[in-house]
């Protein structure tokens, strides 16, 4: 029989003929024309409307310092609209101001609050949906209670007293979190975005009407040198802004009982801060009563002092001994002394076995 056939080795991809290679790609795609090139009437309509835009600026500028520097009177809008401008600055300002005191009124430290900023941050960066709450200054209080209540111990009365005590501050920062977040949902957050949008919204189209009073005005003093239909828009765009700027104005003044609400959220949380409070401290004050009661009932221990501790000094035979004696000469004619003789006599020996102590220190060195 005939010997079988070897395989043959595939082709890569970079040895195939460029028959094949084509083949099974297809036939080649034209390349994309280049985008087309901006008309010249185009390019010129936009540099119209970018000089015209800069010419409109140019005339707002113009009438302003006409207005502030050479006293020039612009167009004057009526009593009720600039009362209703006044309530809503008013209004901005004093969301703005009570955003703040609120805030520091919840947490009165300013290093905790600018700490809880920066963590706050650092967790928005993060991704994390919520950083941590202020560090209530009752959960601080009751750390140091309950450790130094362990420390002491149940054979004393201070010791479990401030366990006692440590717990209930433990609850009332409990508390004052369930505060801290109701205020914050029903109060800060619905004045921050009264703040964000409505008064922002109002803030734009005040800016806005202002831009077209300074082109109407600047136009009008030009009557005469300009078409009349280039001022006539000027004066419905003038108008279109003013209505914009009076109905949010109105809106958001006819709707402040939204405020009134949310400023009765803020007390009432306040009121259920304090009723857990009052709970809270009542439970405690009975518990410490009724061991200041047990306490009183038990009979005074007296203090029972413990024998002093004793020091047993050499007697004269041993201190001789160890020191040695007076000469012989000395001891007789000592021998016969008493009273005051006796005492100079021991003054006299003391002298000469100091003396004879320090002989022997210099000795020795």
């Amino acid at each position: 029989g005939s010997a079988p056939s070897r395989p043959q080795p595939r082709r890569r991809h970079d040895q195939r003929r460029p028959g094949e290679r084509a083949a099974r790609l297809g036939p080649p795609v034209p390349p994309r024309p280049p985008p087309p090139c901006r008309t010249a009437a185009a390019s010129a309509a936009s540099c119209t409307m970018s000089v015209a835009g800069l010419k409109k600026q140019f005339h707002k500028a113009t009438q302003k310092v006409s207005e502030k520097v050479g006293g020039a009177e612009g167009t004057k809008l009526d009593d009720d609209f600039k009362e209703m401008e006044r309530k809503v600055d008013v209004t901005s300002r004093a969301v703005m101001e009570i955003m703040t005191k609120t805030i520091e009124y919840l947490q009165p430290n300013p290093a905790s609050r600018a700490k809880l900023s920066m963590i706050n941050t650092m967790s928005k960066i993060r991704g994390q949906e919520k950083g941590p709450g202020y560090p209530q200054a009752e959960a601080l209080l009751a750390e140091a209670m309950l450790k130094f209540g362990r420390e002491l111990g149940d054979d004393c009365n201070f010791g479990p007293a401030l366990g006692e005590v440590g717990e209930a501050m433990r609850e009332l920062s409990e508390v004052k979190d369930s505060l801290d977040i109701e205020v914050k949902q029903n109060f800060i957050d619905p004045l921050q975005n009264l703040h964000d949008k409505d008064l922002r919204e109002i803030q734009h189209h005040l800016k806005k009407l202002e831009g077209r009073r300074l082109d109407f005005d600047y136009k009008k003093k030009r009557q005469g040198k300009i078409p009349d239909e280039e001022l006539r828009q000027a004066l419905e765009k003038f108008d279109e802004s003013k209505e914009i700027a009076e109905s949010s104005m109105f809106n958001l003044l006819e709707m402040d009982i939204e405020q009134v609400s949310q400023l009765s959220a803020l007390v009432q949380a306040q009121l259920e801060y304090h009723k857990q409070a009052v709970q809270i401290l009542q439970q405690v004050t009975v518990r410490l009563e009724e061991r200041i009661r047990q306490a009183s009932a038990q009979p005074r221990r007296e203090y029972q002092p413990k024998p002093r501790m004793s020091l047993e000094f050499p007697s004269w035979r041993q201190y001789s001994a160890q020191w040695g004696s007076l000469p012989h000469r000395h001891s007789e004619a000592f021998s016969h002394l008493d009273g005051m003789g006796a005492v100079c006599a021991c003054l006299s020996l003391y002298l000469h076995v100091y003396a004879s102590n320090i002989n022997a220190v210099g000795h020795l060195e």
